[in-house]
């Protein structure tokens, strides 16, 4: 049973820093996809960032572009993390990851909240001016 749960939410001034967790387990092979999402209130779920766990291959949404950067822990490889730079009001919404088995697609594939098939809790992330 594949699970999924984010962390690192919270409270960050603009301009500010903060680094996301998901640990997922549940994964037999390692061939599937990470994807981070966001959804503000009144607004769509957005896509923000994916990884393949089989080569880290990894996409981002223009709006994050330069800002934020997806990794995976190198010794536990079923941790994954969404560094977040240079916050904006804009980026203030609850976070998610989210997986996709199994994750051969272009990574940009997995930037589609369609796509994915198993989805963890969200961790809110406020940005204060």
């Amino acid at each position: 049973d594949v699970q999924l749960q984010a962390s690192g939410g919270g409270s960050v001034q603009l301009g500010g820093s903060l680094r996301l967790s998901c640990v997922v387990s549940g994964f037999i092979f390692d061939d599937y996809a990470i994807g981070w999402f966001r959804q503000a209130p009144g607004r769509e779920r957005e896509g923000v960032s994916s990884i393949r766990s089989s080569d880290g291959a990894v996409s981002y949404a223009n709006s994050v572009k330069g800002r934020f950067t997806v990794s995976r822990d190198t010794a536990k490889k079923t941790v994954y993390f969404l560094q977040m730079n240079n916050l904006k009001p804009e980026d203030a919404a609850v976070y998610y990851c989210a997986a996709r088995l199994p994750g051969y697609e272009d990574p940009s594939y997995y930037l589609q909240p369609s796509a994915m098939e198993n989805w963890g809790k969200g961790t809110l992330v406020t940005v204060s001016s």
